[in-house]
């Protein structure tokens, strides 16, 4: 083994150790909370389960096994679950397994790419560590959902870019974006931009070749999906996503575009703005002394990600966790590091020299104190909390009504631990309910008369939801029978899920049903009478 061949492997070791001993604390942490099962961090965790489940025990692409439903926005990520599934068999541990796999690939990956930065140990596993909690991969690795993938695929198109006169490392960069897409519908944005900035530099073979092998696959599955549904997009991407239409609304829309979901949202500024600014530093910095063909070439990277930042924040979503974002921030540190390389190898002469550089990635630095320290509450609290409410639910829809129509709106734990029928009054579960969320609309009084009606004439038994989310639009035919709150709230949206007897004639023996159920200790349950 050649020297730099031992140093590399020796960074990697070091890195994948520091790595995951982080997620192996939180790990055992999470189990003494959860009477010693992993429970996953977010609910919809349990959605990818639950259609891979059913994709894989039943042929049904669904959120349940009766019907079709576009819920997953991560086709791809879910498919290769129902593949575990098939194969191993229904464990609701596959999905953290398969991101300790493709978290292993993101730390191997980072590091080959930053031991050429760096050629030595600890600067290599100092910028490797950076990257990996910079972007709150911990948390993302143990959420149990398709972000690791989404970042590893990112990885090693950077990697291969990087590398790009290579054939493997071409083959390597087409065959990463081809699986990109549909793994996470946000790569749109980079397929385009990335494009575009080929023909910046006059590549039209490339530019062209990124458009089609990035999105041939998206519109497979849009045919397949539209087929099935009437939408081309999975639901998630239609209720969550901006809708952009040419009407009299466009004013209202380039508002909530450009203003709220970008220059006044403070989400952006806590994720983006920092790498931005020193992004655009050294373009201007190159501007001034090179041509432009040279100046795009030698800062591709840092124009990809900042014009990708600023199309992910105006159409897509930034979250508290970091999750959608997490390979954009990724991305970011991959093409930045190597740009203040100094500052590794010379900390005090760099920062005599480059004050104002010096200074961005200080506040970088805090932003990774604080997203760490979000990622803490996160990771102590989350699973706690999903395994006291939604799993909670779960099991007493298992007990008493597993094969029974129930309204809901955090809809994973419950349909991937039951066979139930099911209403998702947000629409990712329901296509039925689409054209009243979609585009974030408000809840109103049709949206009330719709599902007081629906239900009577589905004849649906019961519903566990967020009498919050309804602002005043719970139908007036339903009755309450119970309230189940929590304490420590961090990773679910309320304290408080109220049930409700649909077919009132049940009413009273749900409520006994809830006396007799066995509830965790940390749930206080309030029998309405």
């Amino acid at each position: 083994m050649s020297p730099s061949s031992e140093l590399s492997l020796k960074s990697f070791m070091i890195s994948f150790i520091i790595f995951f001993a982080v997620c192996f604390g939180y790990y055992f942490n999470v189990l003494q909370k959860t009477d010693a099962h992993y429970v996953y961090l977010i609910d919809d965790a349990y959605i990818h389960l639950a259609i891979a489940k059913n994709f894989a025990l039943y042929d049904v692409w669904g959120i349940t096994r009766y019907e079709f439903s576009s819920t997953s926005s991560s086709p791809l990520f879910t498919y290769l679950l129902s593949v575990l599934i098939k194969i191993f068999g229904n464990n609701d541990q596959l999905p953290l397994y398969f991101n300790i796999v493709f978290g292993a690939g993101i730390v191997y990956f980072l590091n080959k790419y930053l031991s050429e930065t760096f050629k030595n140990v600890k600067n290599t596993v100092i910028a490797v560590s950076f990257t990996l909690f910079f972007s709150v991969l911990h948390l993302q690795l143990l959420s149990g959902m398709e972000h690791i993938f989404h970042v590893f695929l990112f990885v090693v198109n950077i990697f291969c870019l990087s590398n790009f006169k290579n054939k493997s490392a071409v083959l390597g960069f087409y065959f990463s974006l081809l699986l990109m897409g549909l793994v996470r519908f946000e790569s749109m944005f980079y397929f385009v931009i990335l494009a575009f900035i080929f023909l910046l530099i006059k590549k039209w073979k490339d530019a062209v070749a990124v458009l089609l092998i990035g999105f041939i696959p998206i519109a497979i599955f849009c045919y397949f999906n539209y087929q099935h549904d009437g939408y081309l997009f999975p639901n998630s991407v239609v209720v969550k996503g901006t809708k952009f239409t040419f009407d009299s609304n466009l004013p209202h829309q380039l508002k909530t575009i450009i203003l709220d979901n970008f220059l006044f949202n403070i989400s952006f500024y806590k994720v983006g703005f920092f790498p931005i600014l020193l992004c655009l530093i050294f373009v201007v910095r190159d501007f001034k002394k090179k041509s432009f063909n040279e100046m795009i070439k030698d800062n591709f990277l840092l124009i990809v990600l900042s014009l990708l930042m600023i199309c992910h924040s105006m159409f897509a979503e930034l979250k508290a966790a970091f999750r959608y974002e997490a390979y954009i921030l990724t991305g970011f540190s991959m093409a930045l590091i190597p740009k203040v390389k100094g500052l590794f190898e010379g900390f005090q002469h760099y920062i005599k020299k480059e004050k104002l550089i010096s200074a961005l990635i200080i506040m970088n630095v805090f932003l990774l104190i604080y997203k760490f320290s979000f990622a803490h509450k996160v990771l102590d609290n989350g699973g706690k909390n999903i395994y006291e409410q939604q799993i909670q639910s779960a099991k007493f829809l298992h007990t008493y009504y597993d094969t029974s129509k129930v309204v809901a709106n955090d809809i994973g734990a419950i349909t991937y631990f039951t066979d139930i029928h099911l209403l998702d009054i947000v629409g990712l579960g329901s296509k039925e309910m689409i054209p009243f969320t979609e585009n974030k609309k408000p809840i109103d009084i049709h949206f009330e008369n719709f599902l007081t009606q629906y239900t009577i004439h589905n004849k649906y038994d019961v519903a566990i939801i967020y009498d919050e989310w309804f602002h005043g639009h719970v139908p007036k035919t339903w009755k309450k029978a119970a309230v189940l709150k929590i304490n420590n709230l961090t990773t679910v949206s309320k304290d408080k899920v109220s049930v409700y007897s649909i077919d009132t004639n049940n009413l009273q023996q749900l409520k006994q049903n809830i006396k007799d159920f066995n509830w965790n200790k940390n749930v206080q349950v309030t029998i309405i009478e």
